[in-house]
């Protein structure tokens, strides 16, 4: 099992990241929008905390910044009918700590705002998850900060946008320019989907 990776960050796109170690091996890594807004610029020093997993098509990496997003992502995929993807959609849209607190309220509206989960599946979630989540101390998922991404993906739902879409503009934006501030980074993916239109 690959459960960290340390060193440079060679390249990130909209969803993922390519980190070169010293042995001069690259590992590709699916990482989270929170996690992507908040790395360094290309050249520097990172690392992930990583999650394989090995599927018949092959093997993928997921990164995460601290134990508890990866944490979380784990235990989704202990869920039927969660993948890798859609772990990293909940991760990614909500963060971990509001997965959690989705999941062990059973709050639907939230979970149905990630892409990919309907109803079923978040009745799903919460049904097959609540006990399994309740060893994670809220005070760990209090400490954590709504991030731009986050806010950015949220407005631009909020504006008729699908989640989807909405993720994939902002995903883009922050990728390209940073973060920044939340209007800043909606006023980019705003763009964005103007262009594509």
């Amino acid at each position: 099992m690959i459960s960290a990776v340390r060193g440079t960050l060679a390249a990130k796109t909209a969803d993922r990241v390519v980190v070169e170690t010293a042995a001069g091996v690259s590992y590709e890594i699916a990482v989270p929008m929170g996690v992507l807004e908040g790395l360094p610029a290309e050249g520097h020093g990172i690392e992930l905390k990583t999650v394989l997993v090995v599927r018949e098509d092959g093997w993928a990496l997921y990164g995460f910044d601290g134990e508890l997003e990866r944490a979380i992502f784990q235990r989704l995929l202990g869920a039927s009918g969660v993948g890798p993807r859609l772990a990293l959609s909940l991760v990614s849209t909500l963060g971990g700590a509001r997965v959690v607190s989705a999941v062990r309220e059973g709050d639907i509206a939230a979970l149905c705002a990630v892409p990919g989960v309907g109803r079923k599946t978040a009745d799903r979630l919460v049904l097959e998850l609540k006990d399994r989540v309740q060893d994670i101390p809220l005070a760990e998922t209090a400490r954590r900060r709504v991030v731009p991404a986050e806010q950015a993906v949220q407005a631009l739902v909020n504006l008729g946008y699908p989640p989807a879409d909405a993720e994939r503009a902002v995903r883009a934006a922050a990728s390209q320019d940073g973060a920044g501030e939340p209007a800043d980074l909606i006023r980019r993916a705003l763009q964005r989907l103007a262009d594509r239109r």
